[in-house]
């Protein structure tokens, strides 16, 4: 890329956007300060090759799959990218959310302005993957541009729930979901902002973990909100999505996300019982008004099977849960529209790795804006809205009191080992008519994630775990720990899955 001194014209375009007036002179005076600059600092530097992480693995693009091959549409790409010879992941196959760099194999993470990229580094999940000895098998369907609770918004079509079609498989981890609950792939790597690992885990019945934030390193995944970012396991059973966190956990020195996490080794939290674990279940997360009683039901006869194998479960109040999503949606929308959208995916002000070939492509959704889904074009035209006329005020205010809802829960889990509560309160919901209106296209709304979202605020570990099923539809209940006790989760997990099976409770 070579770098061009600015036009009189481009000059004066870039001051009105500063609210600055130049005179001729001014524009003759600045360019020329301008010209030196770039010619004497950043022409040197872009000589200089980009430090970016080296691919090691060999791979090839492979294939977008047709409707035979593919019938829930939950596959972007197919591809066999194979790791070391050996390791704790050897001989599985893990699949990636189309939100995450797979060097060499095409991502446009679900969204139309983004088709036609190839990343050129691999996220550092997918090298940890890789060096353990498991399988890349391709890239999963997602939201677009991982902005929806649904699975309908991706540009090339909607996902369907593997245990019901044309029903919603849930998002933004829409593929991954899926493509677990239907048997077809045994692990995923999905990503969660507001819910987007845990809400497609609950619709599809699939084990679904969003740990501490910064435990997993979100290098090389196209970020929506630093401070919201999570990426992490999605599996059919609790001893996949144990072993696969304990592969991919850790520092990497690339992610500034990462506040000296402490990793575990997860799989030995399995096989254990539940005596002495205490468990309290979360009022407030139940009965929403939006809440459907089979949900609410089965999630209670789910905790009472934890109490019949040992835990002691009782019933709390957190009245500040219900305010979680209030303080989430400035974080989300404020922050995706100034990073994702208007940052072109990395903005400034951190040292994390930089992928400058995503953030140049995705640089291009301004030549097509109107192509965005309708649900991303509510939330940027809101985020605009409110950094234009309240100046972060309320994304500000957001964030202090992200705080005061963190220190709610960090109380009750220092009396409680776990919480508990619905991952969604509802079950997956038809999907919209192939032409829907504007209003059709934005359900399910919020409906999913008013329960999980509050846990990406705080950046508490939370995982769905499956715990019956209704009307053809699973359920999910929701565990939280204590930061860095994923352990705790998955020891209550894997004893609930193996007291029953989950489609038959």
């Amino acid at each position: 890329m070579s770098i061009k001194s600015p036009t009189p014209e481009q000059l004066r375009t870039v001051a009105d956007d500063l609210g600055l007036s130049l005179s001729d002179d001014d524009v003759a005076e600045f360019g020329g300060m301008m010209a030196a600059t770039l010619r004497d600092y950043y022409g040197p530097l872009d000589a200089l090759p980009d430090n970016i992480p080296e691919v090691t693995y060999p791979r090839t693009p492979g294939h977008r799959p047709g409707a035979e091959e593919d019938p829930l549409h939950a596959w972007y790409v197919k591809s066999t990218v194979t790791g070391a010879a050996s390791g704790k992941l050897a001989g599985n196959r893990v699949v990636l959310k189309d939100n995450i760099c797979l060097a060499g194999v095409p991502m446009m993470n679900g969204a139309s302005t983004l088709e036609g990229y190839v990343p050129d580094v691999d996220a550092t999940v997918v090298t940890r993957i890789l060096d353990a000895g498991g399988e890349i098998a391709g890239k999963a369907h997602c939201e677009y541009f991982c902005f929806s609770g649904g699975s309908h918004t991706n540009a090339t079509g909607a996902t369907h729930n593997p245990h019901k079609r044309g029903y919603s498989a849930g998002g933004s981890s829409s593929g991954c979901a899926a493509l677990v609950g239907a048997g077809e792939i045994e692990m995923a790597i999905g990503g969660d902002q507001g819910g987007s690992i845990r809400a497609p885990a609950s619709f599809c019945g699939v084990y679904g973990m969003k740990a501490t934030h910064g435990l997993v390193p979100y290098t090389g995944v196209m970020p929506i909100e630093l401070t919201l970012d999570h990426v992490g396991p999605m599996t059919g059973t609790v001893a996949d999505n144990a072993l696969l966190l304990e592969v991919v956990a850790g520092a990497d020195g690339l992610d500034p996300r990462q506040y000296a996490p402490q990793t575990a080794a997860y799989t030995e939290a399995l096989g254990r019982d539940l005596a002495g674990l205490k468990i309290g279940i979360v009022a407030e997360g139940f009965d929403w008004p939006h809440s459907q009683p089979d949900v609410d039901a089965k999630v209670r006869a789910a905790a009472d099977r934890l109490a019949g194998l040992g835990a002691t479960v009782s019933d709390i109040s957190l009245p500040m849960h219900r305010l979680g999503m209030n303080i989430w949606l400035p974080m989300g929308v404020e922050g995706a529209t100034e990073l994702m959208m208007k940052g072109n995916g990395f903005g400034t002000n951190w040292r994390g790795l930089y992928v400058t070939s995503l953030l140049d492509a995705h640089s291009a959704w301004r030549g097509n804006a109107n192509s965005l889904s309708e649900i991303l074009k509510l939330g940027i035209m809101l985020g605009q809205y409110m950094h234009r006329y309240y100046h972060g005020h309320y994304y500000a205010k957001a964030q202090n009191l992200s705080r005061q809802l963190r220190a709610v829960y960090d109380e009750a889990l220092a009396e409680y080992d776990l919480l508990l509560m619905p991952t969604c309160a509802i079950k997956a919901p038809p999907l919209p008519p192939e032409s829907p209106t504007r209003l059709e296209s934005m359900s399910p709304g919020f409906d999913p994630i008013t329960n999980t979202a509050p846990f990406d605020a705080t950046g508490h570990p939370a995982m769905n775990i499956p715990c019956g099923m209704s009307e053809g539809l699973p359920i999910g209940m929701m565990l939280i720990a204590k930061h860095w006790d994923e352990t705790t989760i998955y020891r209550a997990a894997h004893a609930f899955e193996q007291s029953a099976d989950w489609k038959q409770i």
